[in-house]
């Protein structure tokens, strides 16, 4: 009877400390979500369905949330989420002090300031991401955890345009770029906050600098973000880029009256899925009668990139007969085999 006590003990002992020290050998993970943004409630951003999209990827998702104006109701908005693993961080506007668009990198900066995580998915108010790529964005963060050589993950782009049913593809559009980032404290922001750079002794102020700058090492996962920032009412859409021109010092006044898509029947069709965060929102969808299937000429004086005809050469030739791949486009990181 004590032999075989004696036995099960052993036995018993030895799993404990197997299992303890394979916990131990295996390498915990933990990922942070962050974004910033101000008035995103007001501007037509769906904000609370980014934020959404990420939560069940990460431990926890910092919000700079920027001074606002009275009438926004994005703090709400957020808090209607009910996570604990959010954390909003109050924040000022200095467009003095970050002209240009720094602004949009210096408060991105703040909340990666606030990430606890070993890797930190970012996601601009106007970004998605769909739960069909959850499985190949944890696989990628788990494989590279170790190997210091890969500063981030590159991800694909669905641009939406107009609707929900269209996109905008070719030269003048990035179809790629890094939104998943190691957490070091020389990688930042920059520019317009559109990517990464490692920037050793920052300043702080110069979110536009390339002396002393170079592009993060990546790799490209397969999974996309959905970008929804020029989905809007054509008046929001507007009082947007009305909004982003104040950010960005243009002097003079761009865009007035409704916004004018042009005609989307040039464009290419959507034909996935939508993440399921975005089923509510895309119900709102009632500016359809306001925009231009090809049965309307286009009266405005400008033209959009990618309704330039050296553009849709261009384009059409990168995608026809170059599979896509962009001619002499810059690429902000370096893709690592």
């Amino acid at each position: 009877m004590f032999k075989a006590l004696h036995t099960f003990y052993m036995k018993m002992t030895l799993s404990f400390t197997l299992k303890h020290s394979i916990l131990h050998l295996w390498p915990r993970m933990k990922i942070s979500g962050f974004t910033m943004c101000r008035n995103a409630a007001k501007l037509y951003y769906p904000i609370k369905q980014s934020i959404m999209s990420a939560l069940p990827l990460v431990d926890e998702y910092i919000v700079a949330l920027g001074n606002g104006d009275e009438d926004d109701c994005t703090a709400q908005l957020i808090s209607e989420i009910n996570s604990p693993k959010i954390k909003i961080i109050r924040t000022v506007w200095d467009l003095e002090k970050f002209p240009n668009g720094m602004v949009h990198a210096q408060q991105t900066d703040l909340a990666k300031q606030h990430c606890t995580g070993d890797w930190l998915i970012y996601l601009q108010a106007d970004e998605v991401l769909h739960e069909l790529d959850f499985e190949a964005i944890k696989t990628a963060c788990s494989s590279y955890l170790e190997d210091d050589r890969v500063e981030g993950f590159l991800l694909n782009y669905h641009h939406f345009w107009g609707d929900y049913e269209h996109v905008v593809k070719g030269h003048s559009w990035y179809d790629r770029e890094v939104r998943i980032i190691r957490n070091k404290p020389d990688i930042h922001s920059w520019q317009s906050a559109q990517s990464f750079r490692v920037i050793q002794d920052f300043n702080g102020i110069d979110f536009r600098q390339k002396v002393n700058t170079r592009k993060l090492n990546v790799m490209a996962i397969h999974a996309h973000i959905y970008h929804y920032g020029w989905v809007r009412p054509p008046k929001l859409m507007t009082q947007k880029m009305q909004a982003l021109d104040k950010i960005h010092s243009h002097q003079r006044h761009r865009f007035k009256g409704d916004f004018d898509y042009g005609d989307l029947s040039r464009l290419a069709v959507f034909k996935g899925m939508h993440p399921k965060v975005m089923q509510e929102w895309m119900q709102g969808f009632d500016w359809k009668n306001d925009l231009n299937y090809g049965e309307k000429k286009i009266v405005r004086s400008y033209q959009f990139k990618h309704e330039r005809l050296r553009y849709r050469i261009l384009s059409w030739i990168e995608i026809h007969l170059f599979g896509g791949e962009k001619m002499g486009a810059f690429k902000n990181y370096t893709l690592l085999d």
